[in-house]
């Protein structure tokens, strides 16, 4: 469906024939004008390249295991993550490949979106045990996923789609109803998340289609989406990759976390958390970084100041994903509306950091925040990967579930007195 909101440049988007990343250890310095259409357009496989500096060649997103841990590797990590007295982790369901956003049913099931293997699953009890089903095949990339009103709502790349009665017919889901399509095709950065407010409409990144560049002016930006009748408004601009976000319990409004610009150093710039305060705030790219760092080449005159700032810094390159504010009852009273955060980890760092779950505490208008590691031991030495942490949710008695894309597995963590 077509919303009212104007395709503007949208339309001269064409499909970016991009597979998967290459592994860690691409070789040469590259140079790409990445900011030019004919990049967007039809950029190379390598297209996270081309602004790297002399200190950085080399570095390149490394590759998990393509079949994810097995049972023995995955209760080996687990062993090793720390979490704070009281707190324990323990596997939830593994064989759920390249796990990205996670929904849970009406009737207990948890459906799961994927990164880079075009499936979504469900997750269902029988007799104790946890099953993983493969219910849809062959989709872009479908990492949103969310559930309402006993429908599965997936978004893949340049669709929302929706399966009526989803819980009922998980062995046959169809072909679904496209509800919003008024997104360009391109994978790079077009991966998306979903998180609805009290209405039921979905807030929507749309990430530029390279690392820094001036964005075409249907991206770069953050929708809200209504799946009833496929209008939509525009909430937020000067977003770069937004791939996580969550609505405060206590105001309605949405905060979200950022992934920033690479290539600019080890150190800079940071990743973000930030709260959508109005209709129509700038948070700065590519003109600003981490609220006071104007870029070398993009900023062109402007001044950090015109732009909103992030609620947090969350730390270079720590890439920060799926959010989720604790409303539960089991963990201690303190933990009652914090912000959990699942930072999947550096690439474009030649230490990894990141790589694990993060607390923040933080007032309702964003004030007075604070951040603290609640979930650590996924990265063993400079850079060897355990598990990436990739979405959160909380399940109904309290505890909370993380994907680890790279394990492809869902752990649990709860808490006992």
């Amino acid at each position: 469906m077509k919303s009212v909101f104007t395709r503007a440049v949208v339309a001269c988007a064409a499909v970016l024939a991009i597979g998967t990343l290459p592994p860690a250890g691409a070789q040469g310095l590259k140079k790409y004008e990445s900011g030019t259409k004919e990049f967007w357009t039809n950029p190379p496989p390598d297209w996270f390249l081309g602004d790297e500096t002399e200190a950085q060649k080399g570095l390149a997103p490394p590759a998990g295991p393509p079949t994810g841990s097995s049972d023995a590797e995955l209760a080996a990590t687990i062993k090793k993550i720390k979490l704070p007295p009281g707190f324990k982790i323990e596997v939830y369901a593994s064989g759920v490949l390249s796990a990205r956003q996670m929904a849970w049913g009406d009737n207990g099931t948890l459906f799961v979106g994927s990164f880079g293997v075009g499936s979504v699953y469900a997750i269902t009890e029988k007799d104790g045990k946890k099953q993983v089903k493969t219910i849809l095949k062959g989709l872009k990339m479908p990492t949103g996923v969310a559930f309402r009103d006993g429908a599965l709502y997936v978004i893949d790349i340049d669709k929302l789609i929706r399966y009526d009665n989803a819980e009922a017919n998980l062995d046959n889901l169809g072909s679904g109803k496209v509800v919003y399509d008024d997104m360009p095709p391109y994978v790079a950065h077009g991966w998306k998340y979903l998180a609805a407010d009290k209405d039921g409409w979905f807030y929507v990144p749309f990430g530029p289609p390279f690392n820094i560049g001036i964005p075409p002016t249907s991206l770069s930006q953050i929708r809200r989406v209504d799946p009833k009748t496929g209008n939509a408004e525009l909430v937020a601009l000067g977003v770069r990759n937004s791939v996580g976000g969550d609505v405060d319990p206590r105001t309605g409004k949405y905060w979200f976390t950022e992934n920033a610009r690479d290539w600019v150093s080890d150190d800079l710039p940071s990743d973000k958390l930030n709260m959508i305060s109005r209709l129509g705030e700038h948070f700065g790219y590519p003109y600003c970084h981490q609220g006071d760092m104007p870029d070398p080449k993009f900023a062109m005159g402007h001044k950090c100041s015109e732009f909103t700032p992030p609620v947090l810094n969350l730390g270079a390159h720590v890439a920060p994903l799926g959010m989720k504010f604790y409303t539960g009852d089991q963990f201690p009273a303190e933990y009652k509306n914090n912000i959990f955060i699942a930072e999947h980890g550096s690439w474009n760092r030649h230490k990894y950091q990141g790589g694990l779950i993060k607390r923040v505490i933080a007032d309702p208008d964003g004030k007075n925040a604070k951040q603290e590691d609640f979930a650590t031991g996924w990265i063993e030495g400079d850079q060897g990967y355990l598990g990436r942490p990739a979405d959160i949710v909380l399940a109904k008695d309290g505890s909370m579930l993380v994907a680890d894309d790279w394990a492809g597995a869902i752990y649990r963590i709860s808490y006992s007195k």
